[in-house]
């Protein structure tokens, strides 16, 4: 029986400040709205399902497994996993498995959605397909959560893996999605950079046109919920002392809570810096869909993958509240 210490712990949570304060929602969520049912798409691979078998052990998740039988059989008796554990639900090739796993999603069968060993593009078009997809009412984009040893916060980052060179605005459908991820985490006032590589706005240089214009837009309560400035170097978004030398005055500067890039390729490169040579534990999703979806490179490991479990099992149980 659950608490109303509990109850309060997912309606009016605390800012979470780690991965274990996610991984903590996760369970609460289930206890208080039962598990989640994750549609995997493809999910014969190890990874995936090393991360899926985490989350069933952990209380969070009641996993269907689209994708080959035997296969996922196979890996489900490695990691630990009974039959009667799973539904697995057996396609003839990986195009199929995204069919039928989005299909989970609309008929509401699953309520969230996981990418397996399927290109991201051969899975967005199920999710866009305008019959049986999971288009939301805005623009769907990648958002990154990531937790580093040198700060005591959660950043996101967006969007580094779906969408390659948004126009302006595309763009602030992209922030949008970030700030309102962040508040399905407890952070009600993200501060938002938008990244550049210069501070100062220069008309030869379209990604400080855009940033500024996103910057001003917040500040005259056209995109509400956070703080945004920009543009911002990463240095003085993130890092106080960077921000002072440079003699910038900004409410958000050393206190980012969320980085916006320009494009697919410096926020791609970005995100595997993070996890190939800091070793930083990271969570990927895809905000603005129907529902949440579970959003991973393919080599990603099932550490990431289980993080990016947990979160979209946040966002599902927490959406209605911040709805409201």
């Amino acid at each position: 029986m659950e608490t109303v210490a509990e109850t309060r712990a997912l309606e009016h949570i605390n800012p979470c400040t780690s991965m274990a304060d996610i991984h903590n929602l996760a369970r609460l969520a289930a206890k208080r709205e039962g598990k989640r049912k994750l549609a995997v798409a493809s999910a014969a691979e190890a990874h995936v399902i090393e991360a899926v078998a985490d989350a069933t052990k952990a209380g969070w998740i009641e996993p269907y497994l689209f994708g080959n039988s035997s296969a996922i059989a196979s890996l489900l008796k490695e990691f630990g996993l009974t039959l009667d554990q799973v539904t697995i639900v057996h396609t003839q090739s990986k195009e199929e498995a995204g069919l039928l796993a989005v299909k989970a999603i609309s008929s509401g069968t699953c309520d969230v959605l996981m990418k397996g060993q399927i290109q991201t593009a051969t899975l967005m078009k199920e999710v866009l397909n305008k019959e049986y997809g999971l288009r939301g009412p805005g623009k769907l984009s990648h958002v990154l959560v990531y937790e580093s040893p040198l700060f005591n916060r959660l950043f996101f980052m967006s969007d580094g893996a779906l969408n390659i060179k948004p126009d302006l605005a595309f763009k602030i459908e992209i922030v949008k999605n970030a700030i309102h991820t962040a508040h399905l985490l407890g952070i009600d006032k993200p501060k938002v950079a938008m990244l550049a590589a210069v501070e100062l706005v220069d008309p030869n240089q379209q990604t400080s046109v855009d940033d500024a214009i996103i910057a001003k837009m917040a500040d005259r309560g056209q995109i509400k919920g956070a703080i945004i400035d920009g543009p911002l170097a990463l240095d003085n978004a993130v890092d106080a002392t960077a921000a002072r030398l440079k003699n910038i005055n900004s409410e958000v500067a050393g206190e980012a809570d969320i980085l916006i890039v320009d494009n697919i390729d410096v926020g791609n490169v970005f995100y595997k810096a993070l996890v190939y040579f800091a070793q930083v534990q990271v969570a990927g999703v895809i905000a603005g869909a129907a529902a949440p979806m579970v959003l991973t490179s393919r080599a990603d490991s099932a550490e990431t993958k289980l993080n990016s479990i947990a979160l979209a099992c946040v966002m599902a149980a927490r959406e209605r509240f911040i709805s409201a």
